[in-house]
């Protein structure tokens, strides 16, 4: 797959970034040398939340799954300083819920519902299903992905008789 100036040009990053990501996508079955890119764009904008999804994106299709965690992280720690959110889930969760078709609010709950699938993935069983409960409550047209996700972790064991 051939990608160019063009094929990203909805893409608002800067334009060396953007190469980057470019690149990284074209070397995407040499997993060194992506991940490099991958690396060299995040190092140039820190705190692009763009930047910071399209790292998700790659380090979970790679089943990078401690980075994938640490992208997700990432993006809520932005989301939370440019909304402003509080850190006590009880104050956040009537917050979410009244915002929840705000742009920046649904990446926020689409990133914490991604680090939930992470951590079920890395084993952590506990905490995701706290994380997937804690979006499903607020995902009333379950568009973040948790509830399935929940359902998974919650489902009983069934006999193999």
């Amino acid at each position: 797959m051939k990608t160019d100036e063009s094929t990203l040009s909805w893409y608002p990053v800067p334009a060396d970034t953007k190469r980057l990501l470019q690149a990284a996508a074209a070397a995407w079955e040499d997993t060194a040398s992506s991940e490099a890119l991958i690396h060299q764009a995040i190092a140039q904008t820190q705190t692009d939340l763009n930047v910071l999804v399209a790292a998700y994106r790659y380090f979970f299709y790679k089943n990078n799954n401690s980075m994938a965690l640490q992208m997700a992280h990432q993006v809520l720690e932005q989301v939370q300083i440019v909304e402003q959110l509080p850190m006590d889930w009880e104050q956040l969760k009537p917050i979410l819920i009244s915002r929840k078709e705000d742009p920046n609010i649904r990446l926020y709950l689409n990133a914490y519902a991604a680090s939930g699938l992470v951590l079920a993935r890395l084993g952590d069983l506990e905490t995701a299903k706290v994380i997937t409960t804690r979006v499903s409550e607020i995902d009333d047209r379950k568009e973040f992905g948790a509830s399935t996700i929940l359902d998974v972790l919650t489902r009983p064991l069934e006999d193999d008789e």
